[in-house]
């Protein structure tokens, strides 16, 4: 079904749970979905109104009178989204068309990445465990190439390593020694260099991090990998995590993955892409907890449930805090014992 139709598996599986389209039939053992040669057809108008982004509400009414003697319903729900894709384009090509303007007009550029030659001397387990702590946020995005690779930063005696792919971030710090000149070095090694660095610090007590004319290369004893750095500018993280202080909740690490990874969760459409939402409420004797759908409060935050279990294994320990901001600021996941290491997740915005 999901090769004649173009949903993938795990697209069929949303729209089953979201009641769009369910299956035929399901195993009652394996649970393996079945559906009959008729819902073909709806499968693959399903997919084309998925990859044109109409919104799930809109879906379920169109696939609705889609078979339907009178198609007014169906050809003015397709006029009405095309509408909405056309006033957005035209309204996000005059606001893009402003900031070119605007970077055109400004003077100084508002990020830099010095090019400056450094030496470091880094704690093989320490860059190690930097390394592991931020991995997981890297992006994938081929229109943003930036964003796959790991962000090195070292000033004075501190190496930070940082990660995103815009919807979540995590920055790790480590000890650094040697760093002659005093000033701040930055290099962004792509994803394939960062693994293979990785690798290398398996058994190195202490490594040396090379930085020189867009190039970083790790010696560890006898061994070293290197290659270019990204050209592009990542982006000023440092602004990023300047959050005000909200809500804060510690828990036990194996024991709060279990209740995401089994508790309730709400399905989200964005885009004409499905996933899984956590929502999560602080009680009053400051437990973080996931709560079902229908659970009402100001307070509830929600984030997509991959990335908060992804970040709870790049995590490390038995216990993190947890600080809640408001619901539209993101969730931030915490080390009891070293407040520099953390992750960021974007909230989502709870519908109805």
């Amino acid at each position: 079904m999901a090769r004649a139709s173009g949903l993938g598996v795990s697209a069929l599986r949303f729209y089953d749970r979201a009641g769009v389209l369910v299956p035929d039939q399901v195993d009652p053992v394996t649970g393996y979905r079945w559906y009959a040669p008729e819902q073909l057809g709806e499968a693959r108008v399903l997919s084309r109104l998925r990859r044109a982004g109409m919104p799930l509400a809109d879906v379920r009414l169109v696939l609705a009178g889609w078979t339907a003697a009178d198609t007014d319903l169906v050809r003015g729900l397709l006029r009405a989204h095309l509408r909405r894709l056309e006033e957005g384009l035209s309204a996000a090509r005059a606001e893009f068309s402003a900031l070119v303007d605007l970077l055109d007009d400004r003077e100084y550029p508002l990020m830099t990445t010095p090019r400056t030659a450094a030496r470091l001397s880094v704690s093989g387990p320490g860059l190690a465990a930097a390394l592991d702590a931020v991995r997981f946020a890297a992006g994938t995005d081929p229109e943003l190439p930036v964003l796959a690779g790991v962000h090195l930063d070292a000033e004075g005696d501190t190496l930070h390593a940082v990660a995103t792919d815009r919807y979540r971030m995590a920055v790790a710090r480590t000890a650094a020694g040697g760093h002659g000149g005093g000033g701040r070095v930055q290099a962004t090694v792509p994803l394939p260099l960062a693994d293979a660095m990785r690798a290398l610090l398996d058994g190195a007590d202490e490594v040396r991090l090379v930085v020189d004319d867009g190039r970083v290369t790790l010696e560890a004893g006898d061994r070293q990998t290197g290659g270019r750095c990204l050209e592009q500018d990542f982006p000023d993280y440092r602004r990023l995590v300047r959050l005000p202080a909200g809500r804060r909740a510690e828990v036990d690490v194996a024991a709060f993955t279990e209740a995401v990874r089994t508790g309730p969760v709400r399905l989200h459409e964005d885009g004409g892409t499905g996933y899984e939402l956590t929502v999560l409420e602080v009680t009053e004797d400051g437990r973080a907890v996931p709560v079902p759908e229908g659970a009402d409060g100001q307070d509830l935050v929600a984030v997509n449930r991959a990335f908060l279990l992804d970040a709870l294994a790049a995590a490390g320990g038995d216990r993190l805090v947890l600080e809640f901001g408001a619901p539209t600021a993101p969730l931030v996941l915490r080390r009891p014992d070293d407040e520099h290491t953390f992750s960021l997740l974007m909230p989502v915005r709870l519908t109805d």
